[in-house]
């Protein structure tokens, strides 16, 4: 049976109030096949099944974001309260940052204080920040404690925290001073104290440090959670792998978009309105108009080789495609190698020599392909600019690709803004100036 399927049995049980009928059809599946079939039911309905699930708080965890606003209006306060006191403390304060001001006020009376509390400090981070990602959701121990006291306390905590992993080690000020693992703990001798197993060279962040430089952080040291530290050095919070993952993913989805000349997009592709569709793509495409322009430039400045050699022409295209397509090339390989840190802005000169190289031998390949149909279709004499022609336009188009993230990165801007457009705008115009420069030195006019 299909997920259609079961949405519509959901929904005719949902209508006849049989809601022990419509929680046994989603009984024995994971939570998030139950968030993608409650997805597929109007909120109207959907809000009072899951209302009734006993996990209804992992299961509205997998909805998108969107879904997860639209239940949220359906559910009455004090309802709308218990499913968000369910919730981890960073997807509680993520779900109160999506709703109203209206929707906000009628929710905080109905929480618990604690709750209220964790939402005002965790709503107050700037967004992109690891205090904005971060779960206030966490285990800690102190130093002084043996094993056994440790373990005790961690099924205490378990049932409220993000992870028991790993339990985070702190002082009478709460400041950070060292971390051990749940096996650390297991295979410890009951008496030992915590203070002489923990590792005191913990991995951690402050609370303002970009998510993307977190996610980066949680990735090189392969982290199952990342201790979040404020200014003073004390625990605030955690980031877990999953977060930072999502996080990882959504900077490789605002790059892969950035690379095609699109602004970054929120929600889902399919949902996107035609009208958003049409204010994230026009910008870069106007732009690129009037960029092509400079290529009409050149062709108009060099009329007359034209004219008296048509077949240029026919080899026109060829040539600045093949620039814009090695441009690319270089721009998507460099983007990449500065978006995951193995590149940094001192190494541009050393890749410069290398990428020349790279470029030098790719155009002679591709210029030995070229120069025979030139011979072909012209003479010696055309089979000669063909080839110069290509090797020059590959080598710039290369260097032009390389260069100009390296450039964005410098000024500030996202390096994922050389945007195949971009870069193959900028190679078209150096492409038509190069090849009829050196057609307008080797043929008659």
């Amino acid at each position: 049976m299909t997920h259609k399927d079961i949405a519509q049995l959901l929904t005719t049980a949902i209508e006849q109030q049989k809601f022990d009928t419509a929680i046994g059809q989603v009984h024995d599946l994971r939570p998030i096949d139950t968030a993608d079939i409650l997805a597929l039911i109007p909120p109207k309905l959907s809000w009072q099944l899951l209302d009734r699930l006993p996990n209804r708080a992992t299961v509205f965890s997998y909805l998108e974001a969107e879904d997860q606003v639209a239940l949220a209006y359906q559910f009455p306060r004090a309802n709308l309260a218990r499913l968000v006191g369910d919730m981890p403390s960073d997807e509680r304060t993520d779900l109160y940052k999506r709703l109203d001001q209206s929707q906000r006020d009628a929710l905080l009376p109905a929480l618990a204080q604690a709750e209220r509390e964790d939402i005002r400090l965790l709503s107050a981070y700037a967004e992109g920040t690891a205090g904005a990602l971060m779960t206030s959701d966490y285990a800690t121990l102190k130093a002084q404690m043996t094993v056994a006291q440790a373990l005790a306390a961690l099924r205490l905590e378990a049932p409220d925290a993000e992870t028991i992993y790993h339990a985070y080690v702190i002082d009478s000020e709460r400041q950070l001073i060292g971390v051990i693992s749940l096996r650390s703990l297991i295979l410890a001798s009951p008496e030992q104290s915590i203070g002489d197993i923990m590792l005191t060279s913990v991995v951690a962040s402050n609370v303002n440090e970009d998510q993307e430089d977190v996610a980066k952080k949680v990735a090189r040291y392969d982290l199952i959670a990342l201790p979040i530290i404020d200014d003073g050095g004390a625990l605030v919070g955690i980031v877990t792998h999953d977060d930072a993952m999502d996080v990882a993913s959504d900077e490789a989805t605002d790059d892969f978009h950035k690379s095609g000349g699109v602004s970054s997009l929120v929600g889902s592709f399919k949902d996107t309105s035609i009208r958003i569709l049409y204010r994230k793509r026009v910008f870069w495409l106007v732009f690129l108009v009037f960029g092509n322009l400079i290529s009409g430039v050149g062709i108009a400045h060099f009329e007359e080789v034209i004219a008296a050699n048509l077949v240029l022409v026919f080899f026109l295209p060829l040539l600045v495609d093949s620039g814009g397509n090695a441009g690319s090339q270089s721009a998507t390989l460099m983007v990449r190698a500065l978006a995951t840190g193995e590149v940094v802005m001192r190494d541009w000169f050393s890749l410069l020599g290398r990428e020349a190289l790279v470029a030098l031998l790719l155009g002679i390949t591709m210029a030995a392909a070229i120069s025979v149909i030139g011979y072909v279709r012209g003479d010696a004499v055309v089979s000669l600019v063909l080839a110069l022609s290509m090797v020059s336009v590959v080598m710039i188009g290369c260097v032009i690709g390389m260069s100009l993230p390296f450039v964005l990165n410098k000024l500030g801007f996202d390096p994922a803004s050389a945007s195949a457009p971009l870069i193959t705008s900028v190679c078209d115009a150096s492409g038509v100036a190069i090849y009829l420069f050196i057609a307008s030195k080797f043929l008659p006019l």
